[in-house]
């Protein structure tokens, strides 16, 4: 091989020299390794699947034992509901969680010494609750088929209701994870979760608190469920509490990025 020859098949060595791969690809694969963990954990699937679906099931077959006061059917009020909670168990409790052990085994330390940057990691995290939702919906909503749910046709204004609480209760969970500890976080996300199911209008309407009825309204969970039974009962936006549920997400986020500890 001549000089020149020599010369040019270095060149085309050198381009050919491995590098990190591009962000999208690098994302993609943080969110499919995420969503399998999100999905091999017994607890997680608890929280994401089965006490959505039996919460559901035991609200429509209480309401019809004890003659629930609702102005629709109860599934029709139920399911809405049912989904805001599933949203807030993945979005709040399984990400604030698996984000904390993270933290306590020096997971989100390995990552950091990778190429993937730190927006990437999260950007990755967030792609995996959305995926893990898009199966919460379809299962809940089979089931709540199943029960003779007939939503009204507000499935845009339910998209962005359900994209608004995800941003929120995502913020929220990240703040928690990255300035607590994580068994302090196991606990405070449980805790937190339990006292919105039972006060804070996620399951059922605000309406139904009486005079705390403005209070819960301002809440995430509140906003959430309000906002998904205004999309699936009434096929309307609930503006109102969409403006909460960014406020929310925009308030948790500035928090996150100003206390979130990486190790």
């Amino acid at each position: 091989m001549s000089g020149p020859d020599k010369l040019e098949q270095r060149k085309l060595d050198l381009s050919a020299a491995p590098g990190a791969a591009p962000l999208s690809r690098q994302v993609a694969a943080q969110a499919s390794m995420e969503t399998r963990l999100l999905l091999r954990n017994g607890e997680q699937l608890l929280l994401a699947v089965v006490i959505p679906v039996i919460a559901l099931a035991g609200g429509v077959a209480a309401a019809e034992r004890v003659g629930l006061d609702l102005d629709h059917p109860a599934v029709d009020v139920l399911a809405p509901g049912v989904l805001a909670l599933a949203v807030m168990s993945t979005a709040f409790v399984s990400l604030a969680i698996s984000t904390g052990f993270d933290r306590r085994y020096g997971v989100i330390k390995r990552l950091g010494a990778s190429p993937l940057p730190r927006h990437g990691l999260l950007l990755g995290k967030v792609a995996a609750l959305l995926l893990v939702e898009v199966l919460q919906v379809a299962l809940i909503s089979a089931v709540a088929q199943a029960f003779g749910w007939d939503p009204e046709p507000g499935w845009i204004a339910a998209a962005a209701t359900v994209a608004a609480g995800t941003a929120a209760f995502a913020s929220l969970g990240l703040l928690m994870a990255g300035v607590l500890r994580a068994e302090a976080t196991l606990a405070a996300a449980n805790l937190v979760y339990l006292l919105l199911l039972a006060g804070g209008g996620v399951v059922l309407p605000s309406s139904s608190y009486g005079p705390l009825e403005p209070v819960v309204r301002w809440l995430p969970s509140g906003a959430l469920g309000d906002g998904l039974r205004a999309a699936l009962i009434d096929g309307r936006t609930d503006v109102a509490g969409l403006v909460v549920l960014l406020g929310w997400a925009v308030v948790g986020a500035a928090l996150t990025a100003r206390t979130f500890r990486w190790e």
